[in-house]
This record gives structure tokens, C-alpha cells and sequence, in this order.
């Protein structure tokens, strides 16, 4: 690892067209209420609203993509 500390890297990334990535300890409350703990260094939370794991992302927004039309 280089000699940046982990405080350096932001604890939320906005992945374009993808997941949120959540870095380190959170808590995620879905749309029932229910509360669901990270597990790992990193999770990635839905965002496209289609995951059949939600919170989670099970990479179902990859395949919405693919079914739009073109936009010219």
C-alpha cells in the first residue's frame, strides 16, 4: 500500500451507472426498514432499484444497460 492512509479514500463512491460503493463499518436501511450490516472491506449497494439481493448489487444494472435503446 502507498503511503496514503485509509482516511484518504473516500468512505462513498457513485459508481456511473452502477452500485454505491460503501468503504469500511455502515449500516444500510432498505426500503422495508430493515437494517443490514457490512460484511466486507468494501459492499456495493443497489442503486438501479432491480437487484434481486437489495440492499446488495447483484449487478443487474449491467444487463438494463444493454436493453436501452440507443439515445442518437
Amino acid at each position: 500500500m502507498s503511503d496514503a492512509s485509509k482516511s484518504d479514500y473516500p468512505d462513498i463512491i457513485l459508481c456511473p451507472g452502477g452500485p454505491m460503493l460503501l468503504r469500511g463499518d455502515h449500516v444500510v436501511q432498505d426500503e422495508n426498514g430493515n437494517d443490514h450490516q457490512t460484511t466486507r472491506p468494501v459492499s456495493a449497494v443497489c442503486r438501479c432499484g432491480k437487484s434481486q439481493i437489495k440492499p446488495w448489487c447483484d449487478g443487474t444494472h449491467k444487463f438494463l444497460r444493454k436493453q436501452q435503446p440507443p439515445t442518437d
